[in-house]
């Protein structure tokens, strides 16, 4: 990995100049059994009555149940709302807002996915800054003080543990909207691979290729810098090869904690870089579909990365580098055309379907798709811009 950016480094053809950068991180608790750690850490941060926000999934998986009890036993009084559905929309959030107001809550506890880490995080703005979840659309838009967050991923591949986004379906425009600021990065993260093992195939897989989607954006990103670079390699090679092994042996914690720490350092690349086409595109179709973001992402990726490499190849050399794919030594547009081609192979391998047509895109949707997508937050570190034409033809090539 030390050769792959050393080999990126040496192919730049534009140095780039000295800068001060910020990295944004929350405290990280990592390691089997580490889901006590959470009434400890809900403790410190002054809760006395938390709300657990879950789904039901974590509920009958058992999870949910744990944590509430590990939460009593040190003496918490906490409240619980899962009334939400994968990719929260601004109804939810605002009801589940609604909870934490009548409950008298003081710290919100998030089980679960990104999902449910997202709806946390919405009412977390709405306790803080009151009004209506879509009031916040975009950067910094959410001033005041928010309460303390404790998120306990179940997932191996949102990066909404760390992260300062928060995802939102905006439910009149059938969109989802980005709102992002450093107070969303989680106060603490508890990282217990166990909790990994419950999910379901099909999310597994979809997490993972969000992961790993997660990874390649953060790199190639025109905000990315050394600080996250490392962070961003790491993450793509722990996917690549341990994601279907993930699937194939599910009880494996040797993979399992890998693809943990892969979601978590790809978190920790893109919440600092942040991202590009692949997830500004796929917001927009999971907001028309109301369809699971990580296997977009998968459909989509290897499509964003020949559009961005066709202008410039360069900076997926080292990517090809690091998972030792022999066109790493070739030409650059060789080995971004084989990292293209090898995240397409997971993709398959791991049962994503090959285009969007299949997952129920349409002809007739790419010039609204288009249009979102253009618009979207995460276009503005892709390393490639786009005219609407071009967003247009890059979804068509997806179908």
């Amino acid at each position: 990995m030390g050769k792959a950016l050393h080999d990126l480094d040496d192919r730049r053809s534009r140095p780039e100049a000295p800068r001060v950068l910020k990295f944004h991180a929350p405290e990280i608790v990592f390691g089997q059994d580490s889901l006590g750690e959470v009434a400890h850490a809900t403790l410190r941060l002054g809760g006395v009555r938390p709300l657990v926000v879950t789904d039901a999934g974590l509920i009958d998986s058992g999870w949910a149940g744990q944590l509430i009890d590990l939460l009593t036993a040190q003496g918490l009084f906490p409240q619980v709302w899962s009334e939400l559905t994968p990719n929260p929309k601004d109804v939810e959030i605002e009801a589940g807002y609604a909870v934490y107001t009548e409950s008298v809550c003081d710290v919100l506890v998030a089980i679960g996915g990104g999902s449910v880490m997202d709806a946390a995080k919405g009412i977390a703005i709405l306790a803080g800054n009151g009004g209506r979840i879509l009031d916040y659309e975009g950067v910094d838009q959410a001033t005041r003080p928010i309460p303390p967050l404790v998120m306990v991923p179940t997932t191996s591949g949102t990066g909404a543990d760390v992260s300062q986004f928060c995802i939102v379906t905006d439910t009149a425009r059938s969109t989802k909207i980005t709102i992002l600021g450093r107070a969303l990065v989680p106060d603490i993260t508890v990282i217990d691979p166990r909790l990994l093992t419950t999910m379901p195939e099909w999310l597994n897989a979809a997490t993972g290729l969000d992961a790993l989607t997660h990874g390649i954006e953060a790199f190639v990103s025109l905000g990315h810098n050394q600080l996250t670079d490392h962070h961003a390699l790491r993450a793509i090679t722990m996917v690549m090869s341990q994601l279907a092994r993930t699937i194939d042996e599910p009880a494996d914690m040797v993979a399992r904690g890998s693809m943990a720490q892969a979601s978590l350092e790809a978190g920790l690349a893109f919440t600092n870089a942040i991202l590009g086409a692949t997830h500004a595109m796929s917001h927009q179709v999971g907001g028309l579909l109301d369809l699971p973001h990580g296997v977009i992402n998968g459909v989509l990726l290897p499509h964003v990365i020949r559009f961005n490499a066709a202008e410039d190849p360069l900076p997926y050399v080292a990517i090809a580098t690091s998972l030792g794919l022999p066109e790493g030594r070739a030409r650059p547009e060789e080995a971004a055309m084989a990292v293209a081609d090898r995240v397409d192979r997971l993709a398959r391998q791991v049962g994503v379907p090959s285009g969007l047509a299949q997952i129920g895109v349409s002809e007739s949707d790419l010039d609204v798709l288009a249009t979102n997508a253009l618009h979207d937050a995460c276009m503005s570190t892709n390393p490639r811009s786009a005219t609407h034409l071009e967003m247009v033809e890059l979804f068509r090539s997806a179908l």
